[in-house]
């Protein structure tokens, strides 16, 4: 920008002023168009003129006391000014605008004669020269380090070689033979058969000063192959004066770097396009670059992504976007971004997919946009691995909480953690548990010390530690625990232990409990008469008294021996055995019988059984049970012999005997006399069930006898009626028939014996005897039945004559006779029939006899089928008796006495018997009206009238009623079972 210069003030008019207005005209314009800064001062340091450049280089001045001091002192203002017509010249540093510093050259001349006397500075800026002279030198440097070789052909000079390094074949560049040594040095000899192609162009394009760049190889002698860069570059220095510049640099190294580069880029491409990972290159938001993992992973097709905005590809992805903007935004100002989104399903995707997006800037902040570099990782196993974690951990805590099993998180010797079980076991809260030290825990420190000293050498032997303590409670009461110990790490004994702990008092209870119980059971094994031996892997362990006695010696003698050292010389014998732990499960028996030869050189029979035992702990052991049955093979020979002799007994015996197999009821043994039992030859009946043998009814009854008998075991009794068979002529006959079930060995069939004998002639003795005894009883109740109605009417008699005697209660006394004489026609009735006492019957009976004592009629009518099938039980008959009785006087009674009986028959009581299947119902009818409000549950119990009826009537089988019917009152009295019997 031009600034106009300084105003100079105005001169006096005069001669010759419009001459020196015409000269300061033209200064002014020299001044305009200098390159370099002028100014024009006097003597005082004022400053006359100046032009833009020195605007520029010292600000707006008027004074030269505004300048610099460097400045100043170079100008030699105020005492070193020159001289008129003389010209003074200085170099020097000089203040610049913006605090720099600059070389400047000043030159002073005096402006001539004028008045007053001025001089005219000119301050020439050196910097140019300085940068231009450092610069050849630096380049010099430059291009002779990097080899790098600069010629240029001027058409007017030919070539001029500006600088030059050591070019490709080792020289220098420089050097005087012809144009640039880096090129004539470099012959088509020494160039790359591959490498041809390029140097042609090379060559053609400096025949005709073209641009060009070219690389190609070389190969020397001695530095062997080398990459050359050339590039020709034309231009002009004038109008019709063209040069062309060549520069040739030797780029060995950054070919190989570039070849390397290119190596790495493809793998690298194939290592991104392999990576499970998706990755992207971004600039701003601007995708540069990614892999196809990221593209699928957001639903894109192949090679989509890039140039597409970040945010969007994860809007469509199914993102929200203001989440993926504000993760863009906290990786451009943080530097660093990770977050996690769940993908929907799409057309791509079939299921939900969670992804890791991380984001990180990959330059430092800039006026340009952040190069970030996304990160974006399938997540979805890791989450479901995640939430599967938390499932296990909710689960260990619950493990952990609600455990039975005492656990506790020590480290160095205080407690950093436990469950409730382990407050629950000790008897202490389980918050005051936390930083409790474990000795606490224990009896005392002592046992404690004791205690931690074996942990802390099987944690170093086995890299645990178990064992049984004896804990103590909050209320000092001592327990015993199973403890268990486990380092949490093995190689970090700071780390802490795992502590489990399980109550074992009640096991130990029940450990002595068996020991003691084994010494009993030792002591009980020594009582009993059966010889058991426990044999070990190193022979035999311990016997009891009776096989100690069994093998002739003492307990001592057989320890660690083999029990075959009492077996006989009978190579297979039993106790040889050596496979028994292999054959046998655990409590699995096996039975033999062997025989024995004891210490003493006793030989005797045993029959014993060998049991595993203990084969769930680790070692299996051998329990013999001898039985000595020398005696008992003798008394099988003397029962054999007593068979022999029973055999002949049962033959002559006059019992009818057979054997029966119980699982088929076939006769396996029979005497002669069974044969008349069956009235069938021996040959008939043996090995054939009773079904074969017998008529139909009998031998099904054999049977269930039989049946009956197997299944209780108890002994079966039963008569056994014959009838007579017209066909052979045999009479009918009673057997008296016992059945017994016979307990069989384990591997014998259980059998039935059947002991029969013929009753018939005494059975028939009873019955005439029986027969007998009836008829003389019969006759005995009915002279008593006869002799207690002789004396009911004889009491009925009296009481009449005290009727008569006292006329006030001659209705009571008439009463009571009713009563007397109901009770003598039930005594009468009993006396003229055998059998039970019918219903029928005793209705009659007492309607004539109430009918002869109040001289009214009394109607009976009978419906239904077989009235004559009820009968009174012997405990009924006497109060039912009664009860009708009495249901006859009450009706007379209220039916209007004399004057009903004048009224004509139509006014009689009326009774009915209806019978039905299982019961009857007794229906008295007569005239007469009841209360309005009666029920017959009204009347209390009593003597007389409907209280004694309701005092009487039995409690089971009877009811009674009594209800209006028009004019009529009917009484009900229904009799069903036990009341009466069918």
């Amino acid at each position: 920008m031009t600034t106009p210069p300084p105003v100079l003030p105005p001169r006096p008019a005069g001669p010759g002023s419009s001459v020196r207005r015409a000269l300061d005209s033209e200064l002014s314009e020299l001044f305009a168009i200098s390159p370099q800064a002028l100014m024009l001062f006097d003597k005082t340091g004022r400053i006359w003129q100046s032009n833009a450049p020195l605007l520029g280089l010292a600000g707006r001045v008027s004074h030269l006391g505004e300048l610099g001091e460097a400045l100043v002192a170079l100008l030699g203002w105020p005492g070193e000014l020159p001289g008129v017509g003389l010209t003074r010249e200085r170099e020097g540093w000089i203040e610049a605008p913006q605090d720099q510093r600059l070389r400047a050259r000043i030159r002073v001349r005096s402006a001539g004669t004028a008045m007053p006397p001025r001089w005219l500075a000119q301050i020439e800026d050196l910097s140019a020269e300085d940068a231009r002279d450092l610069s050849k030198i630096e380049i010099t440097a430059l291009m002779g380090t990097a080899g790098v070789g600069v010629a240029t052909y001027d058409s007017a000079r030919g070539w001029v070689t500006s600088s030059a390094g050591r070019g490709a074949g080792g020289g220098s560049a420089g050097g005087d033979g012809g144009p640039s040594t880096a090129l004539m040095s470099i012959g088509r000899d020494v160039v790359e058969p591959a490498s041809l192609p390029e140097y042609e162009r090379l060559q053609q394009a400096l025949r005709k000063r073209e641009h060009v760049e070219v690389r190609y190889a070389v190969r020397h002698r001695d530095t062997g192959q080398r990459w050359l860069m050339s590039r020709v570059e034309p231009a002009e220095l004038s109008p019709g004066r063209p040069v062309c510049t060549v520069v040739t640099l030797d780029v060995s190294e950054e070919e190989s770097s570039r070849q390397r580069n290119a190596q790495l880029l493809r793998e690298l491409s194939t290592i991104l396009d392999l990576n499970p990972a998706g990755m992207a290159y971004l600039r701003g938001s601007e995708v540069l670059r990614s892999n196809r993992r990221f593209e699928s992973l957001l639903g894109l097709p192949a090679g989509s992504a890039t140039g597409q905005s970040f945010d969007n590809l994860l809007v469509r992805a199914g993102v929200p976007g203001a989440s993926a903007r504000q993760a863009l935004l906290n990786a451009v100002q943080q530097g660093l971004c990770e977050v996690e989104y769940q993908l929907p399903i799409s057309t791509q995707r079939p299921q939900p997919v969670w992804v890791s997006l991380a984001l990180r800037r990959a330059s430092e902040g800039g006026p340009g946009p952040s190069e970030i570099v996304a990160v974006l990782t399938d997540i979805t196993r890791l989450r479901a691995q995640q939430a599967e974690m938390e499932g296990l951990e909710r689960e260990r805590e619950l493990m952990f909480s609600l455990s039975d099993v005492g656990i506790i998180y020590q480290r160095e010797g205080r407690i950093e953690r436990a469950n409730q079980a382990i407050a629950e076991m000790t008897g202490r809260p389980q918050e005051s548990l936390k930083g409790l030290a474990l000795s606490e825990l224990y009896e005392d420190e002592r046992a404690y010390l004791n205690y931690s000293a074996h942990e802390r050498r099987d944690l170093t032997l086995h890299g645990r530690a178990v064992g049984e303590r004896r804990l103590t409670r909050r209320d000092g009461s001592g327990f015993w625990a199973q403890v268990s110990v486990r380092p949490v790490d093995p190689q970090d004994p700071g780390a802490g232990a795992i502590c489990s702990f399980v109550s074992v008092d009640e096991r130990r209870r029940a450990r002595e409990t068996l020991l003691v119980q084994a010494d009993r059971t030792r002591a009980i094994l020594d009582s009993v008469l059966v010889g058991i031996v426990t044999v070990g892997d190193q022979g035999i362990e311990w016997m009891n008294r009776s096989a100690r006695r069994m093998f002739g010696g003492e307990l001592a003698d057989f320890i660690a021996q083999p029990i075959s050292v009492v077996a006989s010389d009978d190579p297979e014998h039993p106790l040889r055995r050596t496979n028994w732990l292999a054959t046998l499960e655990e409590g699995q028996a096996e039975t033999f019988e062997c025989k024995l030869t004891a210490r003493d050189g006793r030989d005797f029979w045993v029959v014993g059984n060998a049991v595993v035992t203990g084969r769930d702990s680790g070692a299996g052991q051998l329990t013999f049970a001898l039985l000595d049955i020398e005696r008992r093979r003798e008394a099988e020979a003397q029962i054999a012999q007593a068979r022999a002799s029973l055999q002949r007994i049962i033959e002559t015996a006059p019992l009818a005997i057979a054997l029966f197999d119980a699982s088929n009821q076939q006769v396996l043994q029979l005497n002669q006399a069974m044969t008349g039992f069956a009235r069938r030859p021996a040959s008939e009946i043996l090995s054939r069930p009773p079904a074969l043998w017998l008529t139909g009814p009998e031998a099904a009854a054999l049977n269930a006898d039989l049946h009956h008998a197997m299944a209780t075991h108890e002994m079966v009794r039963r008569e056994l009626q014959r009838e007579a068979d017209p066909d052979t002529g045999d009479a009918a006959e009673v057997w008296d028939m016992r059945i017994v079930s016979l307990q069989a060995g384990n591997d014998d069939e259980e059998q039935l014996l059947l002991v029969a004998s013929d009753v018939t002639e005494q059975r028939a003795a009873d019955e005439a005897r029986l027969v007998a005894a009836i008829s003389q009883r019969e006759m005995l109740i009915k002279e008593v039945h006869h002799r207690i109605k002789n004396n009911l009417q004889g009491v009925a008699g009296l009481l009449q004559q005290n009727a008569q005697r006292h006329p006030e209660a001659a209705a009571a006394i008439a009463e009571a006779v009713g009563h007397v004489h109901a009770i003598a026609q039930v005594h009468g009735l009993q006396v003229g029939m055998t059998g039970p006492l019918r219903v029928q019957k005793v209705i009659e009976a007492i309607a004539t006899s109430v009918q002869r004592m109040f001289g009214r009629t009394i109607s009976l009518e009978v419906s239904g089928p077989s009235p004559q099938r009820f009968a009174l039980t012997e405990a009924d008959s006497i109060p039912i008796a009664l009860t009708i009785n009495e249901l006859f006087t009450n009706a007379i009674k209220h039916s209007g006495g004399g004057e009903a009986a004048a009224l004509g028959p139509g006014h009689d009581i009326r009774c009915s018997l209806e019978v039905g299947q299982n019961d009857l119902c007794i229906s008295v009818r007569n005239r007469g009206r009841l209360a309005p409000d009666f029920h017959i549950s009204q009347i209390p119990s009593g003597i007389s009238g409907l209280g004694l009826v309701r005092a009487l009537l039995p409690r089971k089988g009877a009811a009674i009623s009594l209800e209006a019917d028009g004019d009529d009152v009917v009484a009900r009295l229904r009799l069903s079972p036990p009341a009466v019997a069918v």
